[in-house]
């Protein structure tokens, strides 16, 4: 059996953990954009990543907080804590959601469902937070379960009740179904996972195409083989920026871009991880997103490269941003090597660039990340929408 845990509305409830006021009121974290929503809040129809006018639109009496970063990542890091107190086999998703694999575990621990309830009671008494577990056979039906349980909540899928459970949820349950997927399913009436199911390999496959056709008709079967793994390394490391829907200038958004990159870059040569592919992320007005990506011909951790290929990247894309109003921004970098080794080139001597990095870095690391600013930044605050992963 497999734990899908999930932290419900994890930068409001530490908000709302923290600061007694906010508990049993709509908060809504963020700057232009809803970063994240409690409970009370998304009963108004508030949602991420949703523009703060129209939330208060929705919700005229919600209270907006700033995003505080450096708690979240507390917070998780000691839920994390929790998790890996419960099982060693963890593997984690995102900041606030890991899969655990308890099987192992029944003649010490007892049931899944059993280790399910220490684990909620545990992270409420240790980090004083809600969370959300779902407990299925299968990684994919596990987080189904956990999101049919929120908030606070456990719901169980017992083996052999798999599919009883699955096949009445609607069509976007599945993995990998966003609304394009969706709408092509619903046109052709297949409305739920049980649909799906009917409909036939083949048939699938003729109206999606080989990967996403073999896909759904596994996942509406329940069919996942995947483990629970532990120990592997990040594909990318990369950072975003909520923009707002405020007007910005197109120097102003460069400006964002270079602290992404120093932030990323940073923590790239912290996890002596090189990489190749520079890839920058957008998100309009509309909410639309595009990326535009560039492979170097040798990895790289240097600041100034990858900075380089990331501003020339949005560049080519600043006709879409002028047209259309860009609400994000984010960089990451991928393709990155496994032990961090650098190729030198004649004469074997490293770039002054590196130099410069390494200066930079013993200053953030020992004073704090502020402690050393670009100057086009000064002013202006940088909030990501998407933090690193626990360590």
């Amino acid at each position: 059996m497999i734990l899908h845990a999930d932290l419900d509305s994890f930068y409001a409830s530490v908000e709302q953990r923290d600061d007694p006021a906010l508990r049993g009121r709509p908060v809504l974290v963020g700057g232009g954009v809803v970063l994240a929503a409690s409970y009370e809040a998304k009963a108004f129809g508030v949602r991420t990543p949703m523009s703060l006018s129209q939330a208060r639109a929705l919700c005229p009496h919600a209270i907006v907080v700033p995003p505080r970063m450096s708690a979240y990542s507390t917070a998780s890091k000691a839920v994390f804590d929790v998790f890996r107190d419960t099982t060693p086999i963890v593997e984690p998703i995102s900041i606030d959601e890991a899969f655990l694999e308890v099987d192992g575990l029944r003649r010490i621990s007892g049931t899944a469902e059993e280790i399910a309830r220490r684990l909620r009671a545990q992270v409420r008494a240790r980090v004083g937070l809600p969370i959300t577990v779902g407990v299925a056979r299968t990684k994919f039906l596990a987080k189904v379960a956990s999101g049919a349980g929120k908030p606070d909540g456990l719901l169980v899928v017992p083996p052999g009740a798999e599919l009883e459970f699955l096949h009445p949820l609607p069509v976007e349950k599945l993995w990998g179904v966003g609304p394009k997927t969706a709408a092509r399913l619903r046109e052709r009436q297949i409305h739920t996972v049980g649909h799906v199911a009917r409909v036939g390999e083949a048939a699938l496959v003729a109206m999606l195409g080989p990967h996403a056709g073999r896909h759904l008709h596994a996942l509406a079967h329940n069919h996942d083989p995947r483990r629970v793994t532990t120990g592997g390394r990040r594909g990318s490391i990369g950072a975003q920026c909520a923009l707002g829907r405020g007007q910005r200038t197109f120097d102003e958004v460069e400006a964002v871009l270079a602290a992404l990159v120093d932030r990323v870059t940073h923590r790239m040569r912290g996890a002596h991880r090189a990489g190749r592919t520079i890839t920058v992320r957008l998100r309009f007005d509309d909410f639309q997103r595009v990326t535009r990506s560039r492979s170097l011909l040798k990895a790289t951790m240097q600041t100034g490269a990858i900075l380089r290929a990331a501003v020339e990247l949005l560049r080519e894309a600043r006709p879409l941003i002028d047209q259309r109003g860009l609400t994000l921004v984010g960089v990451a970098v991928s393709n990155l090597d496994g032990d961090g080794a650098v190729q030198l080139e004649l004469p074997f001597t490293p770039p002054r660039e590196d130099g410069l990095d390494a200066a930079v870095d013993r200053v953030r690391d020992r004073f704090g990340a502020l402690a050393l600013r670009r100057a086009d930044m000064l002013g202006r605050e940088l909030h990501p929408s998407v933090p690193i992963l626990p360590d």
